[in-house]
């Protein structure tokens, strides 16, 4: 068997930014809403091109939310192109200009759910599908949890929104079991979980850490 090498944290074990020349490109689907669609032809140095449709994201953001207890606060929402009802953590779209990350946390974090967090840290960062769309999602870890002093008027997928508290390990046992699928949900609890049960929620990086991938 063919020795492969072997890559350590602080040695190699992470995502290089690298972008591949590309001679043509068009935007070939418009949404006027959240995303469009563009069409780039690929040309690699000394190798024969290709064309890769992209799908175009702003980005979102998601919360793991925890209690001193640490259970996590959940919503349940009915997501239409799955057709599920979906517990999921706290999250939305990075759709409001010059927003700053954590910023945009906050805001889903109260208008979700109506509450206000006093501690916040980066807990993981992901593309959700890099071979199909430049989506990516930052998840949040907030904690000292208070009741916010307002509410915010929920509309469509939320108007109806069911608020829930479930314990951290019941969650990761659950996404583990099949039985949850939110992909920021997934991510965010077994993260969570692995600091919780490690280094510890203080070996987190900070709220306003750089984001690379939506920074570039």
């Amino acid at each position: 068997m063919k020795e492969h090498p072997e890559l350590r944290f602080g040695g190699g074990l992470e995502d290089v930014p690298e972008r591949w020349p590309v001679s043509s490109s068009e935007v070939v689907h418009e949404t006027g809403r959240v995303i469009s669609v563009r069409r780039d032809t690929v040309q690699p140095d000394g190798r024969d091109s290709f064309v890769r449709d992209v799908v175009v994201h702003p980005g979102a953001v998601g919360v793991v939310a925890l209690d001193g207890a640490n259970r996590m606060l959940l919503v349940r929402q009915y997501r239409h192109p799955v057709g599920y009802r979906l517990l999921e953590p706290p999250a939305g779209l990075l759709d409001v200009q010059g927003e700053q990350y954590r910023l945009g946390a906050e805001r889903e974090l109260w208008e979700e759910t109506g509450t206000k967090a006093a501690d916040w840290r980066v807990l993981v960062d992901a593309f959700t599908s890099p071979g199909l769309t430049d989506e990516a999602i930052r998840i949040f870890l907030a904690r000292d949890l208070s009741v916010a002093p307002e509410a915010f008027e929920r509309r469509h997928e939320e108007a109806d929104m069911e608020t829930v508290w479930a314990p951290l390990v019941d969650v990761v046992g659950a996404a583990l079991a099949g039985h949850l699928h939110n992909p920021i949900l997934v991510m965010g609890s077994l993260a969570a979980w692995t600091a919780l049960n490690g280094p510890g929620f203080d070996s987190l990086r900070p709220a306003d850490a750089p984001w690379p991938a939506k920074d570039h």
